[in-house]
Order: structure tokens, then C-alpha cells, then sequence
């Protein structure tokens, strides 16, 4: 029996989509580090092509077929094998990629040398318009600030808090790739001190100077990230957001910069190269 392919029905009210695809896909992931080892994670998948004006729609099976092929080996290098082959199968010329996961990474408690894993938030993104393809990366950190106003005034102590750092960079285009750990080092090197998941007493002493020795504000977070991703040839394009759950007052502080200022790049994310 020969069943009717409805997608490949021609469409005549001449209206072209953007995207159509499969979203909140959930699909346990492989996601290889910037030390060529490996780990399991379960991703958050969107999927999706093109559509001209003249095709009905795209066959969302296939998403989760390419997505099972490729699952195990995800990373920033590995994302424009899976675009072409998204491209190939579904016959479009334009595809988006995305795929959230916790990344964990082995901590070292400062002194104790005390192991253990810590999670961070991140997205693989990648786009393909037929011509060239854009790859970018996202990643959470949390960090620890101390308040150099409060430092300053302060007969002793000072108040402090735990923020994040979002960071999302844009690939270039013949270099070497952008990895996680990459973000992460840059993220914690821009505030007062890294957060830790697992801190015995000497390595709780140590944080805790380290912190008040590098007191930094929410904005100089921000600015410090961005000096170092602008210097980096590997990154085309970046958004930094960074932000702190202030211990002293009733709101939060944020500061965030998009560099190139003159580009398409918008606070939410590319949408064109």
C-alpha cells in the first residue's frame, strides 16, 4: 500500500516560511570537551528548515531521525555535519540547530584538592542559509562579587553575592573552536571569585579573601569578559549579560555590552550573519 507523501502537496497562497520544525525535544546527547573526552547529557532540541512559498511542509519525522544519527558527537565542530545533513535529507536550503544541556565539568577545590562536578547551563546553536553557516555558544556561570563601594565605606567587611555570567559568542569563521571550558575560565576570571560545589574549611577561608581582595562591580564583570572575548580571534561576535542577586537590597544589579555594536547581532541572539 502507497501512502500520499500530504507534506509534498504544492501550496498555492504563495506565503514562503522562515522556520517550521520540531521544538522541546528532549534526546539524551553526547557532548564531547575541549580535552577530547566525552559525556552523557540529555539535550533540549529545536530543529528546523525553510520552507518556500510553493511546498506545503517539511516531513518533522526526519528531524528526529538526523538528530539519532548524530546525537553522540555534539559539539561547536560537529555542528555544521548535522545542519548539511538536515539540509540534504528535507531538500532546504536554509536550517537552524539548537540544543541546551547541562554541561558538568570536574571542579578542584582551591586548597583541599577536593573534586567534584559542577553543571553549567548551556546552548549549542548552529544556522546554515546555504551559503555560509553561523555557529554560536552560550553558557551560564555563576560567580561570586564583592562590592567595592561596600569595601570602600565600610569600617570592616564588605557585602558580596552570587551572580552569573552569561556569555554568547559567535564563531569565526578558519580558526580553531570555541569550547565550554573556554567560556567558563573566561566568565570566572572576570569576577571576585569562581563558586565552587564542594569548599572545606581551608578552601571556604581561601574564596572568601580571594573574593574580597578582587572586588568588582557588576559592570566591571561584564567589561572584563568583554575585554578578553574582543581580543580572541576566534570569536566573530559576542553578548555578555552579567548579573547579581544583591545581598543588600531588594532587586537585582545587571550590566550587559553586545560587541560588534554596528553589526546584526541583537540582545536575544543572531538572526543573520
Amino acid at each position: 500500500m502507497t501512502l500520499e507523501d500530504v507534506q509534498g502537496r504544492p501550496d498555492t497562497r504563495g506565503i514562503a516560511l522562515d522556520e517550521a520544525g520540531v521544538a522541546g525535544l528532549r534526546y539524551p546527547v553526547t557532548l564531547a570537551d575541549r580535552d577530547g573526552a566525552k559525556q552523557e547529557s540529555v539535550g533540549q532540541v529545536t530543529m528546523s528548515v525553510a520552507v518556500p512559498a510553493e511546498v506545503k511542509g517539511t516531513h518533522m519525522s526526519r528531524f528526529v531521525e538526523i538528530l539519532h544519527e548524530h546525537a553522540t558527537d555534539i559539539s561547536i565542530a560537529t555542528m555544521p555535519m548535522v545542519l548539511d545533513a538536515v539540509c540534504q535529507r528535507l531538500g532546504a536550503e536554509q536550517a537552524r540547530l539548537q540544543i541546551r544541556a547541562t554541561y558538568f565539568r570536574e571542579r578542584f577545590a582551591p586548597v583541599s584538592q577536593a573534586r567534584s562536578l559542577m553543571g553549567y547551563d548551556a546552548v549549542w546553536s548552529a544556522a546554515a542559509d546555504g551559503t555560509s553557516t553561523l555557529l554560536a555558544l552560550e553558557v551560564q556561570v555563576p560567580v561570586t562579587s564583592v562590592c567595592p563601594c561596600s569595601k570602600a565605606i565600610s569600617d570592616y567587611g564588605a557585602h558580596n553575592q552570587r551572580g552569573h555570567i552569561t556569555i554568547r559568542v559567535q564563531q569565526a569563521d578558519d580558526v580553531s573552536p570555541l569550547w565550554i571550558e573556554d567560556l567558563v575560565d573566561i566568565a570566572e576570571n572576570s569576577a571576585s571569585a569562581p563558586v565552587y560545589p564542594l569548599l572545606k574549611r581551608p578552601d571556604e577561608r581561601h574564596v572568601t579573601m580571594q573574593a574580597y581582595d578582587n572586588p568588582v562591580f557588576v559592570e566591571d564583570m561584564a567589561r572584563n569578559v568583554a575585554t578578553q572575548l574582543r581580543d580572541d580571534p576566534r570569536v566573530a561576535a559576542f553578548h555578555v549579560h552579567a548579573s547579581n542577586d544583591e545581598s543588600i537590597h531588594d532587586h537585582a544589579a545587571f550590566a550587559s555590552i553586545t560587541w560588534p555594536r554596528a553589526s546584526t547581532l541583537g540582545h536575544a541572539g543572531w538572526e543573520k550573519r
